[in-house]
């Protein structure tokens, strides 16, 4: 039996769709970068907790990518995580009293650092530290502290109740005749 020409044609023209979809998918999922960071200059920045920021997160101000992140380390001497930024060389006027911070989009959305641009009129030059950071904000965590907190936890210690003040006023009892006494 002999094959159609028009269903060969047909199915090698879905398997160049096939291939020509998977390149554009390949090409979205690296946001069109591929690997040369030429255009980009690293600035470093100091996190106490990162959640859940990974490389190739985007660095944005108000809102615009200027960059991603380029690598995440641990200093083996302060125990805090460095995190390397590569800011497009067009914003490379950055002042030098930038801070940093990490931010989550929407509810549960991507993780990015923020950039807050400051007014010092020195920039940031390659390599150097961006010393005013805010590290990012776990949500699970702070859920999970109000919830078993109890909602408004007295101090544990009486810290700055004197000595002199009646019980009923510390919110441990209320007034009866023998404390009126």
């Amino acid at each position: 039996m002999i094959r159609a020409p028009r269903i060969e044609f047909a199915v090698g023209a879905f398997l160049l769709l096939a291939l020509a979809s998977l390149l554009v998918l390949a090409l979205a999922s690296t946001n069109g970068r591929w690997g040369v960071g030429g255009d980009t200059y690293e600035l470093k920045a100091r996190f106490s907790t990162i959640g859940a920021l990974r490389p190739n997160a985007p660095i944005k101000i108000g809102g615009v990518a200027i960059g991603h992140v380029a690598n995440i380390d641990v200093d083996p001497v302060k125990f805090d995580t460095v995190v390397t930024l590569a800011v497009n060389k067009r914003y490379d006027k950055l002042p030098s009293d930038t801070a940093a911070g990490i931010f989550t989009s929407g509810l549960l959305g991507e993780s990015y650092v923020g950039l807050t641009p400051g007014g010092d009129p020195e920039s940031l030059k390659p390599g150097d530290e961006i010393y005013l950071t805010q590290s990012a904000v776990d949500l699970i965590q702070l859920v999970g502290k109000y919830m078993f907190s109890g909602g408004g936890a007295k101090p544990a210690d009486n810290a700055g109740q004197s000595a002199n003040t009646p019980d009923y006023l510390q919110g441990e009892a209320s007034p009866t005749d023998e404390n009126k006494k």
